[in-house]
């Protein structure tokens, strides 16, 4: 499928503008470029393994309106066809009317037509090899240029599914798993995505691994970076479902079976999903958290949660904005 993109060049105070009048002609779904710091809710909501470092602000935006377009080169848009001429001399009226009295600046229009899979590829030019302490991250579409002795090598695509390793949340999962998982452990990664923790996991000692995730894509994602590692599928079983509301998913995946339990998510989400957790850990098992912003009071939310569902706070650490908090589930005493 081919679409039109309509890219318009604009102030940052003008966008809701902009993007309000000109839905009003029935283009949806823009997608706009700017240079305004991010706020933590942002990079909360956001949440992604690739974030590009972002230019000072200048004030400048670009709005970009796609359009699907027929072998024909006809614009559909509402159920009607138009020419991009036609939809072109539109979209000018509009902001003609807008510059009555509020500033478009420069208003300039440029035109360009793109696939799909432009759309599902052009991450991939921010995402290369990398190490996390003295493992080598390779995308599946890259060979090693280097590897250092005394390393491991995870070959990863994270597909459509969260998780590629270069997120600072991911990176401190991997250093406290390290940190506490046994050989033949037991190990259950909430949120899955791509796998790439619960791979690590075994690549580590860990003996098998419980993934769920609420993302159906996550299956596909798993099942292919298993593979490029070399790791029998049967070593990790993928069950899709919200752990937090699915009782029929808690009873499945078992209680008090854990060694380690993963949880790579927001902090709003860690908290209610904490008490269903610490019913999934062994006593004496870590529950290790990250994907905590470092603002807000944010940390100390996921501690009460933790303190609230009985388990002991072992270990904070932090990189960057972010936060994870390790915790331990208390041995039952013996009488």
């Amino acid at each position: 499928m081919k679409w039109t993109a309509f890219r318009i060049k604009t102030v940052t105070d003008a966008e809701d503008i902009l993007i309000s009048a000109l839905y009003d002609i029935g283009l949806e779904g823009a997608q706009i470029e700017d240079k305004v710091p991010l706020t933590a809710s942002d990079k909360e909501r956001m949440f992604v393994d690739i974030l590009p470092d972002i230019a000072e602000d200048d004030g400048i935006a670009y709005v970009t309106f796609f359009v699907e377009t027929d072998a024909d080169g006809m614009l559909l848009l509402s159920g009607t066809k138009k020419t991009k001429q036609e939809l072109l001399l539109e979209i000018e009226r509009e902001m003609d009317a807008l510059r009555a009295f509020t500033d478009l600046g420069d208003g300039e229009i440029a035109l360009s037509e793109t696939e799909d899979i432009d759309w599902i590829n052009n991450w991939k030019q921010y995402f290369h090899q990398f190490y996390i302490d003295e493992l080598l991250v390779i995308p599946s579409w890259e060979k090693a240029e280097k590897e250092e002795p005394g390393s491991k090598v995870l070959h990863i695509d994270p597909g459509t599914a969260f998780g590629t390793g270069m997120h600072e949340t991911t990176q401190l999962c991997i250093r406290q798993l390290k940190k506490y998982m046994t050989d033949g452990a037991e190990i259950l990664d909430i949120g899955t995505g791509s796998g790439i923790l619960g791979i690590v996991a075994l690549m580590y000692g860990a003996g098998h691994v419980t993934g769920t995730d609420i993302d159906p894509c996550a299956e596909p994602a798993v099942a292919d970076n298993l593979k490029a590692n070399g790791i029998a599928a049967a070593r990790f079983d993928l069950q899709i479902g919200n752990l937090i509301e699915d009782e029929e998913l808690q009873n499945r995946i078992g209680y008090e079976k854990y060694d380690v339990i993963m949880a790579n998510i927001l902090a709003d989400v860690l908290v209610m999903l904490t008490p269903a957790a610490a019913r999934h850990l062994k006593p004496g098992g870590y529950y290790i958290t990250s994907g905590i912003i470092n603002e807000n009071r944010k940390e100390q939310d996921v501690r009460d949660a933790m303190l609230a569902a009985g388990l002991e706070i072992v270990e904070t650490t932090y990189q960057g904005e972010w936060v994870s908090v390790t915790a331990r589930k208390q041995c039952k005493e013996k009488f």
